[in-house]
């Protein structure tokens, strides 16, 4: 397995990059960011990570934010 030092989302799961953004932003900042029915009406992991791996433009969204979260911390 080759690793990816500069990729900040390399061995992260989209489970794994939702909940750190919860944890960041919480469910009002990122619908904010990314807005997305599944972080404003009634969110949960659950239904964001269903919605997600269906939609690709808004899982790139996702992704962008966390690149941006990593890059502030």
């Amino acid at each position: 397995m080759q690793t990816q030092p500069n990729n900040p989302l390399h061995g992260k799961t989209l489970e794994a990059i939702l909940t750190e953004l919860l944890d960041y932003y919480g469910w009002e900042q990122m619908s904010y960011h990314v807005n997305i029915n599944s972080f404003q009406n009634d969110p949960s992991i659950k239904s964001s990570l269903k919605f997600l791996r269906k939609t690709p433009w808004a899982r790139q969204k996702v992704e962008d934010l966390y690149i941006k979260m990593q890059e502030r911390k």
